[in-house]
């Protein structure tokens, strides 16, 4: 918009520039020119100051200033009717808006000076204010801004007197008939547009400031390029005037840590160094020798708290003593092979499970539930071969209290004894049934005597060991039993609490082919409900089905319970920990996080090599590998196969389990077999139809077994099958050398006499000379009086010509022998 400028209020009052300027000299410091701008208040002070300078006390002096005109008649009227002006100036005061300006159009500056006359009546005092030209009897006409116009409004007795073509006109000032319009608008400009550059200005003085600094920096800049001396004495004063703070997790590198510290690499090495420690830029090192290197270089160090995915949604709080609730005992049965421990459980069952099993054996954990007097105990049955190591642990791990089964006839046994370790490990109270007392070779006696060989001290010989002798076959003694067991229960005030998220162990997995993955869970603390989400190792999966041990439909499952559950994605591990989660998103995520974890550290074990290992990393290249494909009914079997397969393994053959998993065996395994050159062992599971016509078309080898023996026999079979052959010397004869020809056709000939034995034309010749053997060679030409032989008999001469040796000499002595293979 338009600016008001200094000529334009001249011209509006009629008088020159320089009297505006003059004017404004006194109102503001900035001098101004013709051409510049006037703002709000020096628009006021102009203004104001016209309005002083032609102020009169009334009409009768306005008058006696005013020239005389035409009308001699005039100012007396004029008088006359001053006091009664706003009654006869009504007339005129309607004829005024009849005239859209009170200034008439300016035929020449002198009649324009000469008529236009203003008359304004003050705010304060009320006033008549007359306003006059300058030298040039010009009367500027004044119009007030806005703000102005109450005080006309306020102004009673105010009129103004214009002429126009020898007319004189009464204007009443009380009627508004003013033309104020002008200098309203042009203030409405002047507002607006002076706040425009005001904020015009403001910009203008950031830019040229933000200007000023750039132009500074570049100038300092360009002024001295700043060497690498200079660059770390300017780092290191920065960091001495602000204490640098480092966060630090469990373990951090070399590099990250120089980065943190803002120190060059070879700053923190020199200072591990100095500490005794040999690291490189990209080695590891622990928190707590990552905080003494800051602490030491003046940082103050921080420990990284990492809020995981399980601390998220995994609830590991402690519950307090309040909460806790009675639960029931979980007790294992544990023992020697055949030594009556699933008929012990029978007998308090009543039921018949080991005709079931393949052999009589017990071949994966069975999970129970047995009351006796309105008191609950779980029971779990752990596999006493030699092959099931891994579960019993597990077993023991899981329970309170662990049932040591002992035959009276044949005592403390090897799995007995390791039993014995994996209950003391897992800190479970121990309770011995010396079982098969109905057997005449029954000797409880020497079963005491050997349970304290190992720690075990009876509470009759003055112990703490509970030991019940009892026969699973006649029942005798099985209340006993399981009142020891509830009396051991009671003194360890097992407690729980059932009101929060279920927590336990996976007692057995499996896959089943119409109802999919099938897991035994045993709740160690909360309570399971049907729809929680479980996490349970890598597995993941909202619980569709839960049934109690006797196959019914339950709910939940409170502390202690064992349930099998349906609804997992995949065949969870025996032995994982288990968890009821809220967010199945992001179980479904820690799930991912485990599996990769799982899959970087099998990755880092086959492919990290260490000056230790590099020797036995070269001489795996002359290993032959026996790939197995291990698949069974349960994963505790699979793996007890896998750790026995593998044990098999010795300096010539190396037995890899590739692949081990739970269900029939599919097409995909006879696929993988096929590439990876394995054979496959089945383990109470049959290949579908798909996978046995592949397997039979691939040529792919299957075998099945139901007792774990028979697998572990018939791979140590082939294992020596695999075993490199062994070689040895058979020694034919001896020749000895008694003249050497050179032939230019047949080369250096040896005439030779055969002291004993015989030399053949495929055997080998060790070449001996004083008693050392110099060479070792084969026979490249045997001849008898010229004519080729196939072997030279003991009291013949013959001549012998090598492949390789030729310095021979008279007296060496030819031992010839075979190389055969054998095998232990």
């Amino acid at each position: 918009m338009a600016k008001f400028k200094v000529s334009d209020l001249a011209k509006d009052f009629g008088v020159k520039n320089n009297t505006i300027i003059d004017l404004l000299k006194d109102f503001s410091d900035t001098p101004k020119k013709a051409n510049s701008s006037v703002e709000n208040e020096e628009l006021d002070f102009v203004f104001e100051h016209f309005t002083k300078t032609h102020e009169v006390k009334g009409f009768d002096e306005y008058f006696a200033r005013k020239k005389p005109e035409h009308k001699k008649e005039a100012p007396k009227a004029e008088e006359k009717t001053a006091p009664k002006a706003e009654e006869k100036t009504a007339p005129g005061a309607e004829k005024a808006p009849e005239k859209k300006n009170d200034r008439p159009e300016r035929r020449d500056d002198n009649r324009k000076q000469g008529n236009n006359q203003g008359n304004n009546q003050g705010n304060n005092n009320r006033k008549n204010e007359n306003n006059k030209g300058n030298n040039n009897n010009s009367q500027p006409n004044l119009n007030p801004f806005k703000k102005k116009e109450n005080k006309n409004k306020n102004n009673s007795d105010g009129v103004m007197q214009s002429r126009t073509k020898g007319e004189k006109k009464t204007v009443n000032t009380r009627a508004e008939e003013v033309d104020l319009d002008k200098y309203n608008e042009k203030y409405d400009r002047l507002s607006s547009a002076s706040i425009n550059e005001r904020d015009a200005d403001n910009r203008k003085q950031k830019l040229k400031q933000k200007s000023q600094q750039y132009n500074k920096k570049q100038g300092t800049r360009s002024h001295k390029k700043e060497t690498e001396q200079e660059r770390l004495k300017r780092i290191q004063e920065e960091r001495s005037k602000r204490t640098i703070v480092v966060t630090i997790g469990d373990e951090i590198t070399v590099g990250e840590l120089a980065s943190q510290l803002k120190l060059t690499a070879s700053e923190v090495i020199k200072k591990l160094f100095m500490y005794g420690i040999m690291a490189g830029i990209n080695e590891t090192i622990d928190f707590d020798t990552a905080e003494i290197v800051a602490t030491e270089l003046g940082a103050k160090v921080e420990k990284e708290v990492v809020v995981t995915i399980e601390d998220r949604i995994i609830d590991a709080s402690e519950d307090d003593d309040s909460l806790l609730e009675p639960r029931s005992p979980v007790v294992v049965v544990m023992g020697h092979v055949d030594h009556g421990k699933t008929s012990i459980l029978d007998a308090i069952r009543n039921t018949q499970v080991t005709a079931s099993e393949s052999g009589g054996i017990t071949q994966h954990i069975g999970a129970y539930r047995v009351n006796l007097d309105g008191n609950d105990i779980t029971f779990l049955d752990t596999p006493g071969h030699a092959a099931f190591t891994e579960m019993r642990a597990r077993g023991a791990k899981a329970t309170d209290i662990a049932v040591l089964v002992v035959a009276a006839d044949d005592g403390i046994m090897p799995q007995t004894i390791e039993a014995i370790n994996h209950a003391k490990a897992a800190e479970v109270s121990i309770i011995v049934a010396i079982n098969k007392m109905d057997k005449p070779a029954a000797q409880p006696d020497k079963v005491l005597q050997q349970l304290t060989e190992y720690g075990l001290v009876p509470e009759e010989w003055g112990g703490d060991t509970i030991c019940v002798p009892v026969s699973a076959k006649t029942h005798m003694n099985i209340d006993k039993l399981l009142e020891s067991i509830l009396l051991v229960a009671e003194m360890k005030e097992l407690k729980a609490n059932p009101n929060r998220a279920a927590k336990g162990v996976v007692i057995e997995a499996r896959l089943d082919k119409g109802k999919g993955p099938i897991a035994t869970l045993l709740v160690q603390n909360g309570t399971l409900n049907n729809g929680d989400i479980v996490v349970a190792g890598t597995a993941v999966g909202r619980i569709r089905v839960m049934t109690d041990y006797k196959g019914r439909r339950v709910k939940e499952a409170g502390p202690s319970v064992p349930v099998e559950v349906m609804g997992l994605a995949e065949v969870p591990n025996a032995g994982d920990m288990f968890d009821a989660v809220s967010d199945e998103k992001l179980a479904r995520e820690l799930v991912e996080q485990r599996k990769q974890k799982i899959k970087d550290e099998q990755f880092n074990a086959y492919k990290k090599v260490t000056l230790d290992t590099l020797f036995s990393t070269l001489e795996a290249g002359e290993l032959k590998d026996l790939n197995i494909i291990v698949k069974a009914d349960v994963q505790g079997s699979v793996e007890a196969l896998r750790q026995n397969l593998e044990k098999l393994s010795n300096n010539e053959v190396r037995v890899n389990v590739i692949h081990g998993g739970v269900g029939a065996i599919s097409e995909s395994d006879v696929m993988l077999a096929n590439a990876s050159n394995a054979i496959i062992v089945g383990f109470h599971v049959r290949p579908d139809a798909t996978a046995a016509a592949h397997a039979e078309r691939d040529q792919v080898e299957m075998r099945m077994y139901s007792i774990i023996y028979d697998c572990i026999e018939d791979v140590q079979a082939a294992i020596k099958g695999m075993l490199a052959p062994k070689f040895r010397d058979v020694e034919l004869g001896r020749a000895e050398v008694r003249r050497v020809f050179k032939l230019s056709s047949a080369g250096t000939i040896a005439g030779s006499y055969i002291l004993n034995g015989k030399v053949s034309r495929n055997c080998k010749i060790r070449v001996v000379r004083d008693g050392i053997v110099i060479a070792e060679d084969s026979i490249a030409s045997l001849k008898r009086e010229k004519d080729d032989a196939k072997e030279v008999m003991s009291g013949y001469e013959c001549g012998i010509g090598l492949e390789k040796y030729n310095d021979l000499k008279e007296g060496d002595i030819f031992e010839a022998y075979l190389v055969e293979e054998y095998r232990d």
